[in-house]
């Protein structure tokens, strides 16, 4: 190119920059535990998921059955059970089976200990 002028720089700063910064502070995590908390909030990344389960938080008795489920998030019943299934295997919601009907309710402590949970591993 006519006219262009070049110059050549540096890739690493030429100055002493080691002592700027110590070094990164790092807590091991149970491993087990990261896996554990990550499920759960997995199960909550989900809008529908998260409706299911302040709608059973909120039902009297605080449990809701799978037939009253469908209607309030607009999803076939095929989809309310699967979204179900993965919050009773995150371990925030139970399941009993009442002849025909499923039931769910809020495991006890569980949205505080997740709560907990994730302020342990992210406490300083």
């Amino acid at each position: 190119m006519v006219g262009v002028t070049t110059t050549d720089l540096p890739l690493a700063p030429t100055a002493d920059v080691a002592g700027c910064c110590g070094p990164a502070v790092t807590r091991a995590v149970d491993t087990d535990a990261a896996r554990e908390l990550a499920r759960a909030f997995k199960a909550l990344a989900d809008p529908a998921r998260v409706q299911l389960l302040a709608i059973v938080a909120s039902q009297d008795g605080g449990e809701a059955c799978v037939c009253d489920l469908t209607a309030p998030v607009g999803l076939s019943q095929p989809t309310v059970s699967h979204h179900l299934k993965i919050l009773v295997d995150a371990g925030l919601l139970t399941r009993e089976q009442r002849g025909r009907w499923a039931y769910y309710s809020l495991v006890p402590g569980a949205l505080t200990q997740l709560a907990a949970s994730l302020g342990e591993v992210t406490r300083l």
